[in-house]
């Protein structure tokens, strides 16, 4: 992490989630986060555009491997459960009760992640390429590509 330079592409109060764009799974969760946020608290990006690629840059992630969600928040970076569930506590309710998860042991639920997200393409299917972000949800994409 380069700790002098600003994270590209956001702002220290951003809240950013990025995500594997060709995965139904990953894809769903986020139209999920669009409609559970009506503050509008949440950025999206996929993992693979040029903004996403940056930030794991940024952050010495790998930049070709996608098996973890990505959560920005306070400068921080979050994968896996710690993503998600950090995540879910910027929802309303019902959904920020997850959060409460936090409090089982990390390697416990990053294998019950690391699960799903080795068989997500097979459980759920996966598209040949990014899905774009409607119109009415581009000020939510970090990208402005919206179709």
């Amino acid at each position: 992490m380069n700790s002098t330079a600003p994270i590209p592409h956001i702002t220290a109060q951003d809240k950013v989630i990025l995500f594997d764009g060709v995965c139904r799974f990953c894809s769903g969760w986020s139209k999920f986060i669009l409609q559970q946020d009506k503050e509008k608290k949440f950025k999206l990006a996929p993992l693979q555009s040029p903004e996403g690629q940056d930030i794991l840059a940024y952050f010495n992630l790998p930049t070709d491997r996608f098996d973890s969600m990505v959560y920005v928040e306070n400068n921080r970076v979050y994968q896996k459960s710690d993503a998600a569930l950090n995540i879910a506590r910027h929802l309303p309710a019902p959904w920020n009760g997850l959060s409460y998860l936090l409090a089982v042991p990390k390697e416990l639920r990053d294998w019950f992640y690391d699960q799903v997200a080795a068989n997500r393409y097979e459980l759920f299917g996966k598209y040949d390429e990014c899905i774009l972000p409607k119109p009415e949800h581009g000020d939510r994409f970090l990208s402005s590509n919206v179709q």
